[in-house]
């Protein structure tokens, strides 16, 4: 992951937190202070956390694991989307799909739900009138707004990042309840003990969701691509022992 300096995430507003009035006690460990009524957040542990959190999504993104980026909020989820296609991840940047890691099998039915539709739209010729299928793709057009960033998830996430855990917090719980690990950005009116991975940060400025949400997509990148050269190792392993075996035929 590109190394983030204290600079940058100064430059970016990382450190400004909610008033001091709304304050999450649990927070406490990450507050450097405050400012004309506002709490400041420590830096240091911001980067910290960052650079340990990326370094986990990277191993977690080079073992294959399924990972998706939630955050609905309006100042993170038109870069998050960006972003996540970017690394090739799955995201939820509408808002959270109820029971995604707890009731699986009744979220993958609307998965199955698309991908029938898609194929009866793409083969309509002769079977359909022409306002069936622009009902079919009234109903495609429903699901894919919400649906669209997992709708190739085959199993539930293996892990969560998260944008705003206040708000995403119905995600989050079902992490904790599937022991599904989350990262997440925390800020100053948050409980960062819900969540496995807590960065602390400004979730609210444009600047700071955008720094952290490049940085993490750039771990992640980083990963896959330790993952594509393993596998391209195992390829050529293979190809070696299999060519040993014909030439021991013969």
């Amino acid at each position: 992951m590109r190394n983030i300096s204290l600079r940058e995430l100064l430059e970016a507003g990382c450190h400004f937190g909610h008033q001091v009035s709304r304050w999450n006690p649990k927070a406490a460990e990450f507050i450097y202070g405050a400012r004309e009524g506002i709490h400041i957040i420590d830096l240091v542990k911001t980067k910290k956390a960052l650079d340990e959190a990326g370094e986990f999504l990277k191993n977690q993104a080079a073992l294959g694991k399924s990972i998706i980026f939630v955050g609905t909020k309006r100042q993170a989820k038109t870069f998050l989307k960006e972003e996540a296609l970017r690394c090739n991840v799955f995201y939820m940047s509408e808002r959270w799909i109820g029971g995604l890691i707890t009731n699986w099998e009744e979220v993958k039915k609307n998965l199955s739900r698309i991908k029938k539709l898609e194929e009866e739209i793409k083969n309509v010729e002769g079977i359909f009138t022409k306002a069936e299928v622009v009902k079919k793709q009234v109903k495609l057009q429903r699901l894919l707004k919400f649906y669209g960033g997992i709708k190739d998830l085959q199993n539930p996430p293996d892990v969560l990042f998260v944008v705003d855990v206040k708000r995403e917090q119905n995600a989050v719980h079902e992490g904790q309840k599937t022991q599904t690990p989350v990262v997440a950005i925390v800020d100053t009116n948050s409980d960062p003990s819900w969540v496995t991975f807590a960065i602390p940060a400004n979730d609210d400025a444009a600047g700071s969701l955008k720094l952290i949400i490049g940085a993490v997509a750039d771990a992640v990148l980083e990963g896959k691509e330790i993952q594509e050269k393993k596998m391209q190792e195992k390829k050529k392993v293979e190809e070696k022992e299999e060519k040993k075996k014909s030439e021991e035929v013969k």
